[in-house]
């Protein structure tokens, strides 16, 4: 008897591997059309699947829920690590009230729209709480290949909502969907301390966890650099499943994980955040593929009124009602209130809450399943495809010549104790105008490179520095207040 091994195998990953190479080869052509990355992923899932060209058969929900869930894992702990402790504290009122009241408020708010269009209300609820969430990646997405790039306060806002509003939306999915199924089996007052309990639990444990790792990570001293990445993969797993397995909030865990790793000195920092970029990177488009893979175009018109009805809706008036009220006490600028509304685009999250109801033998959940295809569909076109003329037209974005064109970092494991930073030299820095011979640098600190005109090139003392400059500074963490004071506030956020 001939084995079928290792053709099956083979024939799977040629499948994956033609998948994944068409789907990042079509990430420049999606940049020039002004299509979002996240719907060029999409549409590749679905000509791929049994109705499409390719023919691949895929049904398989509780696999793709298991996916989803490494997915998010990937996708949160990615995010926490490159989201500085400074952005969380210069937008946490704001975002948390849009991760939790904004939550809620737009799954009513949906519920309702989906209850005029005929569905009861635990049905309406429960599309409403699996859309409810928002994904900063997708938005970051079109941004970067439009070379577009937010000011400070904008951009945390949108990466720290995103951030915190997965979890809330995960609680309510799966507390809707079990009193679906078991009717009167969660009352409100019981879903509101669920809710509280599980998010409080998860941060403490999210927190623990990754404050406890990156002391590990500075005495460490591992024989290869390429093992400090599947260290903290390793991290990124224990802090999802020890707060899930003690019923807490494993996704908020993750996320707060990655932010307390990430938020101080790390060995071989710029390769573990490379790595986890891309990890990042692959659970996106692995989830919109299989969000594709799992679409059977024929049983799309039944839903396609009702979807787009609910699509339409949540991207035109709920999501920008509900921020508008969230944010108002805040007193934001109105063009960043504007801009926020608008951009909440949705992403893997809505995927992966879909798969829930499936799993739980809901008598209609395919058909729900159906009506977050058009939801994640609409949301990458309405929005998604105006995201860069809504960011020049609000002014929300930073000014082209104070954006790098080049990224010089430092990887070694000696590095904790320095660090390489950029600054743009504008008319009011104290150093405009002077040569490098004359700036009273601290003994540890000394101009390494210099950007001008978007080439590079190595200075010498009498270098003289000018206005739309991008100046990479090297110093001793220790005389990083010396260095601002000279040169102002580094380019990008800094960790603590």
């Amino acid at each position: 008897m001939v084995s079928i091994e290792p053709y099956a195998t083979a024939l799977v990953l040629a499948a994956f591997g033609v998948l994944l190479t068409v789907s990042v080869a079509s990430s420049r052509a999606s940049a020039r059309l002004g299509v979002p990355l996240t719907l060029v992923f999409l549409l590749i899932g679905v000509l791929a699947g049994s109705e499409g060209i390719g023919k691949i058969p895929f049904e398989d929900y509780s696999l793709t829920f298991r996916l989803g869930t490494i997915a998010l894992v990937l996708i949160l702990f990615d995010g926490g690590l490159n989201t500085p402790t400074r952005a969380i504290r210069l937008v946490v009122g704001p975002a948390t009230a849009l991760a939790t009241i904004g939550v809620a408020l737009t799954a009513l708010a949906t519920s309702a729209a989906a209850h005029l269009l005929g569905f009861s209300w635990p049905h309406g609820l429960l599309i409403g709480a699996i859309v409810s969430s928002t994904d900063a990646a997708a938005v970051f997405s079109v941004l970067t290949s439009s070379g577009i790039h937010l000011r400070r306060r904008v951009g945390s806002l949108l990466e720290v909502e995103s951030g915190f509003n997965d979890p809330m939306a995960v609680i309510l999915t799966t507390a809707l969907t079990a009193n679906l199924a078991r009717p009167g089996t969660v009352s409100t007052v019981s879903l509101i301390i669920d809710v509280v309990r599980e998010l409080v639990l998860g941060a403490v444990i999210g927190y623990a966890i990754g404050r406890g790792a990156n002391l590990m990570m500075r005495r460490l001293r591992l024989p290869a650099a390429g093992l400090y990445p599947v260290f903290t993969l390793g991290v990124a797993f224990l802090a999802f499943a020890v707060p899930t397995l003690t019923h807490s909030s494993g996704f908020l865990a993750v996320y707060v994980a990655g932010v307390a790793l990430g938020g101080r000195s790390l060995p071989h920092r710029v390769g573990i955040r490379r790595v986890h970029d891309a990890l990042g990177w692959l659970s996106q488009i692995v989830m919109f593929l299989v969000l594709g893979l799992l679409v059977f175009p024929t049983r799309l018109v039944s839903v396609a009124v009702n979807g787009l009805a609910i699509a339409l809706f949540l991207a035109f008036i709920a999501r920008p009602v509900v921020v508008m009220l969230c944010l108002a006490p805040f007193r934001l600028p109105f063009r960043e209130v504007a801009y926020v509304s608008w951009v909440g685009l949705r992403g893997a999250v809505p995927i992966v809450l879909a798969t829930i109801p499936v799993l739980g033998g809901l008598p209609e959940a395919r058909y729900l399943f159906d009506i977050v295809f058009f939801v994640v569909v609409v949301g990458a076109i309405v929005p998604g495809s105006t995201v860069p003329w809504m960011t020049r037209r609000l002014g929300v974005g930073m000014p082209g010549d104070r954006v790098p064109t080049s990224s010089i970092e430092i990887d070694a494991p000696g590095a904790m104790s320095s660090e390489l930073r950029s600054f743009y030299i504008d008319a009011s820095v104290a150093v405009v105008g002077a040569t490098l011979s004359e700036i009273p640098f601290p003994a540890s600190a000394a101009v390494t490179v210099i950007e001008r005109g978007g080439e590079l090139f190595a200075p010498s003392g009498s270098t003289r520095l000018e206005v739309g400059d991008h100046v990479y500074v090297f110093s001793a963490r220790a005389d990083r207040p010396h260095v601002d004071l000279l040169f102002g506030r580094a380019e990008e956020l800094d960790e603590d």
